[in-house]
């Protein structure tokens, strides 16, 4: 059992471009989904797909590259955590790399990526940064 399946994720992310795998497979659930599709849309990752992995539902996440084999996915940091958590409001979004990454929050509207979050002036949970 994983006590943060956000961190997982982002650790399978993480190791899957380093080592240029070209999917990666992770346990599914609607918050890991949810992120995926903001890091589709935003052009991290190229395409996700359910699977059954042992009688388990799975997310297969194909990882994107660009160039000669250079991860779209340089970095990600866990920002709020299972013990602690980090709150902000729409005014205190800050940038990430001054505009170059994202952050994925967790608003009372859904999840959604620092610039959606300022356009709708909502506040939440800073889940984590992609850049």
């Amino acid at each position: 059992m994983v006590t943060d399946p956000i961190g997982d994720l982002l650790v399978r992310l993480r190791n899957g471009s380093q080592r240029r795998h070209e999917t990666i497979a992770v346990p599914a659930s609607r918050l890991k989904r949810a992120i995926l599709e903001i890091l589709k849309k935003e052009g991290y990752v190229d395409a996700i797909e359910d699977g059954v992995q042992d009688g388990h539902p799975i997310l297969n996440v194909q990882l994107r590259y660009v160039g000669e084999g250079q991860p779209m996915i340089t970095g990600l940091a866990r920002i709020s955590k299972p013990g602690r958590r980090v709150y902000v409001g729409s005014k205190d979004i800050s940038k990430v790399r001054n505009g170059i990454g994202m952050s994925i929050l967790s608003t009372s509207k859904g999840i959604m990526t620092d610039q959606e979050s300022r356009r709708n002036k909502l506040g939440g949970e800073i889940l984590c940064t992609v850049w």
